[in-house]
């Protein structure tokens, strides 16, 4: 945490954190389906919801997805690409979440397993100067649940210390995402706003379920509550 009481910097991961696209995905999921055999719901989408691509597209296969596996992740990276692009779906509260902290001086980074062309659209239509980098699924780094993806971030934001990731809050909504922020030591908040079912006694410091009305100072009274064991 810096002199001013706020954390050093700030990971979001994407879908179901900081854009609800996960229906988009589970929608596409079933379209292919049923256009292609096989079948899949919304239940079976959100089982998934976190996994790399390729895990999805060999599940959608044994579930009887008539696609060869090496094209289902470009076919649901297209489907969800020109949902968002007539609709990115902010989650209520984040877009002024992520202005106060840019007014503050705390970077963000996104972190997320979608690949470059997606994370690249949800930094371009974010508030301007919000965030200073992203790591996506194409960096060739070890994937979520392992703490790479963080451990990169927190590099790519300015934290040379592995000791000062307990500074940094990283926002997720998955199981495989929680394990991931919560190995790279950094201070973990599950977003529980979207996700059915949320984990609320996962690995994570505490979780929220609205971004509405928080603002930098509060981020950093969660980590100031890590440091004396006590949630803000």
């Amino acid at each position: 945490m810096d002199g001013d009481g706020l954390p050093l910097a700030v990971f979001w991961d994407m879908d179901g954190t900081l854009i609800d696209s996960e229906p988009y995905w589970h929608q596409v999921e079933i379209e292919l389906t049923q256009q292609y055999g096989g079948y899949w719901n919304e239940e079976m989408g959100w089982q998934v919801s976190g996994k790399p691509l390729p895990q999805v597209a060999r599940l959608l296969r044994e579930h009887g997805l008539q696609v060869p596996e090496e094209d289902i992740p470009g076919m649901l990276i297209d489907g969800v690409a020109r949902k968002e692009q007539e609709r990115m779906p902010w989650i209520s509260g984040v877009f002024d979440l992520l202005k106060a902290l840019s007014r503050s001086g705390v970077p963000s980074v996104l972190v997320t397993t979608s690949p470059r062309r997606m994370a690249r659209a949800v930094v371009e239509q974010a508030p301007r100067g919000a965030f200073v980098d992203f790591v996506c699924g194409d960096d060739g780094l070890s994937q979520k649940p392992d703490p790479a993806p963080y451990l990169y971030a927190a590099k790519l934001a300015g934290i040379k210390e592995a000791d000062c990731m307990s500074a940094c809050i990283a926002f997720e909504d998955s199981a495989t995402g929680l394990r991931s922020a919560v190995a790279s030591g950094a201070t973990t908040i599950a977003f529980t706003g979207v996700t059915p079912n949320p984990r609320v006694d996962g690995p994570q410091f505490a979780s929220i379920d609205s971004y509405v009305g928080l603002g930098p100072n509060d981020l950093g009274a969660f980590v100031a509550g890590r440091g004396s064991g006590l949630h803000p």
